[in-house]
């Protein structure tokens, strides 16, 4: 076998460069960018944020190459509820603390158990996009599909990518975005080929039988031809803007013409091609921009999962308030119905001594039918949130036993505890360092200057250098028809073929330049621009979102000051009419007072206390809206967001 010439040698050479310059930049991580802002509570920066997916959601991994070829299954949803759940049953009822409650959403909330399909849906967008694939985007949106405790600011995250709303899609379509954000240019730029080898094969056997009209060509009436070909390619690219394939090209051929010099005749040819883009598609920038965009958006689908339980934790904490003071609220009713009722007896019995006089009964018959009424109203109000909460807290509600399940709150409304004031500016900029809305915007910023950059690159004319080295074998028996003799310097093998196309005696080798330059350029001057025009715009959105935060914290603040003095008044308020309530029973024992006038003292007392229950429930609720609004929901309340991932409340 010869040995290579000059111009092989450069080109393995050239091509082993490249190779070992995509394999290094392609492994080197990313350098954080001074854009991803940090994320406080559980979560680190963006740069370091890490949340393990659920195991039974994972993507599986196997080392089994055949594996790669047969489709993954993802199990079916656990529909049963959490065993917490009947650690709480007690007597026929359930029983649950606040804490209980956020414990058994943690383990069963819907909305939550649908959230954690969208951390693996992002993982599958990076292996996607590890081979050049484009990105499908993540979700960016808050599931709200429990009933009951609303709770208002999320959706509003910066779009990458992504349907909000709790559905993930993908970016561009019709180009609009969350918050009239338009991000149809993200993830534009020069085409980005498949970084997967590719190995295709042909293998073919034909027979072609030709009528001739003459003998003098093949020197028979009919040609009759059998070509056999085993034809291999191999093709890569690599994110320098470096693609390489080689082909191997094998054929066997024999004919019936007298003429043909060899019978049969073995042909083996090969060419191992390069193409470097130098100016657009050139450099890990452009040809990596969908994978960095893709973990850009796996941070975007964590801190939207952190959003998530933020989310349904204030809601039902907000349902839990609603179900203690719809509690309370019945035990009150219940209590001036049968203070209305014992009453109304007693008015009876004063009538048969005439005592009283019959409009004093009817008075009071008539407070009895009225109280029935609040009562029967504030038991069907109790059942509705007995069964808000069940609803909340459960993945099913099939058995009929839990659903018609009483539901006792253990924690009440009457001692709470007064936050103490902090200074505005302080909560503010509490908020600032821990809102996701701001470190999801944030990261979307730095996709968009990925974009950016890309449709830039875009701009530039297509200059690729191209080069190939191949060679040519032909083997073969001498047709004895054709020659009289055996001497000839070819192989008479398949083997000897091969090896002389690869010994360099018979070279093809081609060194050279493609130009390519869009006269005008208007479709990628127009996407470069508007890729600018939309990073302007997320900028104004970011300084958008960054006021908006701050009046929900002054809002979340008055809120507050103003739950806090109403409490106080409602207070005093009930203090009040329990007093004149005393001071009526006694003068009604003493002879002094009327039936009818205690029973206006107790419902006025009755109003005060059902004043006081609700100031307290409103109290409450504006004190989760200011954890929410400065972002330490999660801290005030002990969650650990892996808790969340895993469903699993420790």
């Amino acid at each position: 076998m010869r040995e290579r010439g000059p111009a092989s040698q450069v080109v393995v050479i050239v091509v082993c460069a490249l190779l070992v310059c995509a394999q290094a930049q392609q492994e080197t991580p990313n350098a954080p960018t001074p854009q991803q802002a940090p994320i406080s509570n559980t979560m680190s920066a963006p740069s370091a944020l890490s949340i393990r997916t659920p195991p039974n959601l994972a993507m599986p991994h196997s080392n089994n190459p055949i594996k790669a070829y047969t489709p993954s299954t993802v199990a079916k949803p656990d529909l049963a509820n959490s065993n917490r759940l009947q650690q709480l049953i007690r007597d026929g009822k359930l029983y649950i603390s606040l804490q209980d409650a956020i414990d058994l959403a943690l383990e069963n909330n819907l909305d939550l158990a649908i959230a954690r399909y969208n951390l693996p849906i992002a993982d599958t967008d990076i292996l996607r996009t590890k081979a050049g694939g484009f990105f499908r985007g993540v979700n960016t949106g808050v599931v709200q599909g429990t009933p009951g405790g609303g709770v208002g600011g999320f959706g509003t995250g910066a779009p990458s990518g992504a349907g909000a709303g709790g559905t993930t899609g993908g970016a561009g379509g019709a180009g609009a975005g969350a918050s009239g954000l338009v991000q149809s240019t993200l993830g534009i730029g020069t085409n980005v080929s498949s970084y997967d080898p590719i190995i295709s094969g042909i293998t073919s056997l034909e027979h072609q039988t030709t009528p001739l009209s003459n003998l003098q060509i093949y020197g028979v009436p009919a040609l009759q031809l059998n070509t056999g070909l085993v034809n291999l390619n191999y093709s890569q690219a690599f994110p320098t803007g470096t693609s390489i394939s080689m082909e191997v090209d094998n054929n066997r051929q024999t004919t019936n013409s007298i003429y043909s010099s060899l019978l049969p005749q073995l042909g083996t040819s090969f060419r191992f091609t390069v193409q470097q883009n130098l100016l657009a598609g050139f450099g890990t920038g452009p040809n990596l921009r969908y994978l960095r965009i893709a973990k850009n958006n796996k941070k975007i689908s964590d801190i939207a999962f952190k959003m998530q339980v933020v989310a349904t934790i204030t809601q039902v904490a907000n349902i839990y308030w609603d179900l203690v003071s719809a509690y309370q609220a019945e035990k009150v009713t219940e209590q001036s119905f049968a203070f209305a009722q014992q009453s109304f007896e007693s008015a009876k019995k004063q009538l048969q001594l005439e005592a009283i006089p019959e409009m004093d009964v009817m008075r009071a018959e008539a407070e009895v039918s009225k109280r029935d009424q609040d009562l029967t109203v504030a038991k069907t109000n109790l059942q509705l949130q007995e069964s808000l909460i069940k609803n909340a807290l459960t993945r099913n509600l099939d058995d009929p036993t839990l659903e018609a399940m009483p539901v006792v709150p253990t924690d009440h409304l009457d001692k709470i505890e007064i936050v103490p004031e902090k200074p505005t500016q302080e909560l503010i900029a509490q908020s600032l360092l821990d809102r996701p809305e701001l470190a999801e915007s944030d990261i979307d910023l730095n996709n968009r200057e990925i974009t950016r950059k890309a449709a830039a690159n875009a701009l530039l004319p297509t200059l690729t250098l191209v080069g190939f080295y191949g060679g040519t074998g032909l083997a073969g028996d001498l047709n004895p028809y054709y020659y009289t003799t055996n001497s000839t310097l070819l192989p008479t093998n398949w083997w000897g073929g091969f090896q002389d196309a690869f010994n360099a005696s018979s070279p093809d080798y081609l060194v050279g330049l493609n130009l390519n330059i869009p006269l005008r350029n208007r479709v990628a001057k127009a996407d470069q621009y508007r890729s600018e025009l939309e990073y302007r715009q997320s900028e104004l959105r970011e300084q958008q979102l960054r006021k908006q935060i701050r009046i929900e914290v002054r809002n979340a603040e008055y809120a507050l000051e103003q739950g806090r003095a109403r409490v106080q008044a409602a207070q005093k308020a009930r203090d009040l009419a329990e007093k004149t309530f005393n001071i009526m029973q006694k003068e009604q024992t003493l002879g002094a007072g009327s039936s009818f006038q205690t029973l206006a003292a107790q419902r006025d007392l009755a109003i005060a206390e059902l004043d006081l229950v609700n100031a307290s429930t409103a109290y409450q609720k504006s004190k989760l809206e200011l954890q929410r609004a400065t972002g330490t929901t999660l801290e005030e309340n002990k969650i650990q967001i892996q808790d969340a991932v895993d469903g699993i409340a420790r």
